[in-house]
């Protein structure tokens, strides 16, 4: 199989889910060829843990392409820095989790993988390790030298794209620009014809403010900032209907007028998203040189190592990546 073909994953922190998500997978029948960024006695302990039986066959970055039997998981080895103990948090290993994020994205840049999918990493262990970071899509930006990505959620139903992510609330409404929002709604325009095959998708707007202003008594933002430019990204053939009331606009009603939302901030469209397809979502950047999904949850730590993590978003992120990749 040729090496622009492969899926990487990077499972993510090693005290939570991820090595579970990767034992449990592998256990599974897979079409996709994908290898896993990692250190093998992790996978294997956690495997243990579960009473799951792996098989791993170690590759380098210049043998990923190497077929595998059937019953093994093919492994590109990254050594962790600190022995891990299920569910417990160790900054001891935050390089490791970077490590293997580096790396993986490196041979996607390399055209040595087609597509990189993540497990969860935890923010906070990382920057208590003195290494600053705000997530993957903000890491992935920076190591692509891309000017701008888009954060997607998706599920078989409903897709949302933000124009804003990790930021405090406080400083939501002065990262709403014009400048922002043509960024974001190119790409997401771009990319719904490119990847999801969209010939000309309709995209649903999301006001910021209560009732999209409430004609300005409750925030100028969509009468200075986000009307006028949607107006202009109008005017060069992108279809945008907004901005609404975001209150009203995730109804089944308004949802089916469109192909995908785009929420101004984080906690204003993932939740729905969440409370309608949690597990069955994956988490895709749009806007990068290369092909990457993502699960739609955290670590888990106290499902680490229990049996009891669910594969549904890894699958998922997995189809996405695959369907992206063919």
């Amino acid at each position: 199989m040729a090496a622009s073909s492969i899926l990487l994953i990077t499972p993510g922190e090693p005290a939570g889910i991820g090595a579970d998500l990767v034992a449990l997978q592998a256990a599974e029948h897979w079409s996709a060829d994908w290898v896993v960024v990692a250190d093998p006695n992790l996978l294997r302990e956690r495997a243990t843990q579960l009473n799951l039986s792996l098989q791993i066959k170690l590759v380098t970055a210049a043998t990923l392409a190497e077929p595998a039997a059937n019953n093994e998981v093919k492994v590109l080895p990254v050594a962790l820095r600190a022995p891990v103990t299920a569910g417990q948090l160790n900054p001891a290993n935050a390089a490791y989790v970077l490590e293997t994020l580096e790396l993986a994205t490196d041979l996607c840049l390399q055209k040595k993988a087609k597509g990189l999918v993540t497990g969860p990493v935890h923010k906070g262990v990382i920057n208590e390790a003195g290494i600053p970071f705000t997530g993957h899509t903000e890491f992935l930006q920076h190591r692509c030298g891309s000017e701008q990505v888009v954060m997607l959620l998706a599920t078989a139903e409903l897709r949302v794209a933000l124009v804003t992510t990790h930021l405090p609330l406080c400083e939501v409404a002065a990262a709403i620009t014009p400048q922002r929002i043509t960024q974001i709604t190119r790409i997401l325009h771009n990319e719904l014809i490119r990847r999801f095959g969209y010939a000309q998708p309709r995209i649903l707007v999301c006001g910021l403010n209560p009732h999209a202003g409430e004609g300005g008594h409750l925030g100028r933002e969509e009468i200075d900032i986000i009307e006028p430019t949607l107006e202009k990204l109008c005017a060069e053939g992108i279809n945008l209907i907004g901005p609404l009331p975001a209150d009203t606009l995730f109804t089944e009603k308004i949802l089916q007028q469109g192909d995908a939302v785009l929420a101004m901030y984080h906690d204003q469209g993932l939740p729905v998203l969440k409370h309608q397809g949690f597990g069955r979502a994956a988490n895709i950047t749009l806007g990068l040189p290369i092909i990457r999904t993502s699960v739609d949850h955290g670590t888990a730590l106290e499902l680490a190592g229990t049996g009891k993590a669910d594969t549904g978003s890894l699958k998922t992120a997995l189809d996405y990546a695959t369907i992206f990749a063919s």
